[in-house]
């Protein structure tokens, strides 16, 4: 769970009566109830929430305590519109995107296990999407000028491609081409050269593509639009394009985890949440929590990462 996430508990004896405002904390912050009823439960995390496993206390059934493991707030101050990446060291890359034009301070922070931010890259305008490549450096998309830069260790900064749009979601395939998601429909292929070509097309983005790359080489695409109900997009190494997964309101950022399985981020009606995705299409809530955009995962022991866009949290 996530400051802002609704967590629903379902059991029996809940104090409900007329008049009555139950009251409900976790980690000895009040929650807000949303909804209660004798048999169901749905508190709201409170913004001060400790991280870490939290008693969830319940009036009137005191002698039960369930434990919750809250995010805890790995980094702040950053803007994210993408997922963050690590590296082969268990450090977070992440950004500080800012509006379409605007030159920030910094464009992308490292962020070490304990927390401690330091600027890593400067002058890339827009630094939107990042993802670390098969020969260890860093690429870093900007949507405002269509680019991919590449990042060496020290932070040396080149241009890697250009010439691809609305340039946003990244991607490595297992043979080691880069795969750029251009929010006005495309999605191209960029060999180890930096020369690209259109690989596939889907239908285009209000606000982004995100791209993950599954164990079998099958692209991964979620593209928000102005619909109420979206789908998940999977594209195979050879250009086909299939609607996949169904009925998400605002699918964002992706991930697979260290077995595998994929993770979306989700907003519905003002709501976000992390499902996890089976193969058969299956959903599952793993995490609520409240302007959620991205999700990683540590490589050092599978930590889920998650982010709103300017906060940065460390679930387990």
């Amino acid at each position: 769970m996530l400051p802002g996430g609704r967590l629903t508990v379902s059991g029996s004896g809940f104090d409900i009566r007329p008049g009555h405002l139950l009251d409900v904390r976790l980690g000895g912050e009040r929650a807000r109830v949303v909804r209660a009823s004798p048999r169901v439960l749905v508190a709201e995390v409170p913004a001060g929430t400790p991280g870490g496993r939290q008693p969830l206390v319940i009036e009137g059934l005191e002698g039960s305590t369930p434990v919750i493991e809250v995010g805890t707030v790995l980094a702040t101050g950053v803007h994210q519109v993408d997922s963050p990446a690590f590296d082969r060291e268990g450090r977070l890359y992440a950004t500080l995107s800012g509006q379409r034009g605007q030159q920030t301070p910094v464009s992308v922070f490292r962020v070490g296990p304990d927390g401690a931010r330091e600027p890593f890259v400067t002058g890339l305008g827009n630094a939107t999407s990042v993802a670390f490549g098969p020969d260890g450096d860093l690429y870093v998309s900007s949507r405002f000028e269509g680019t991919v830069s590449r990042v060496t260790a020290d932070g040396a900064v080149t241009r890697f491609a250009d010439g691809l749009g609305v340039a946003f979601g990244l991607a490595f395939t297992h043979a080691g081409d880069l795969l750029v998601g251009d929010r006005s429909g495309t999605i191209h292929r960029v060999n180890r050269e930096g020369r690209s070509e259109p690989f596939a097309t889907i239908p285009p983005s209000v606000a982004a593509f995100h791209l993950a790359v599954a164990p079998d080489d099958t692209l991964v695409v979620s593209a928000p639009t102005l619909n109420s109900s979206d789908a998940l997009y999977t594209v195979t190494p050879d250009g086909v394009v299939t609607r996949w997964v169904e009925g998400f309101g605002r699918p964002q950022g992706l991930a697979f985890d260290r077995h595998g399985v994929l993770h979306v981020v989700d907003a519905l009606a003002g709501d976000s949440a992390v499902y996890r995705v089976a193969a058969d299409g299956t959903r599952t809530v793993v995490v609520s929590g409240a302007g959620l955009v991205g999700i990683t995962f540590d490589p050092t022991d599978g930590a889920m990462v998650v982010c709103t866009d300017d906060t940065i949290y460390r679930i387990g």
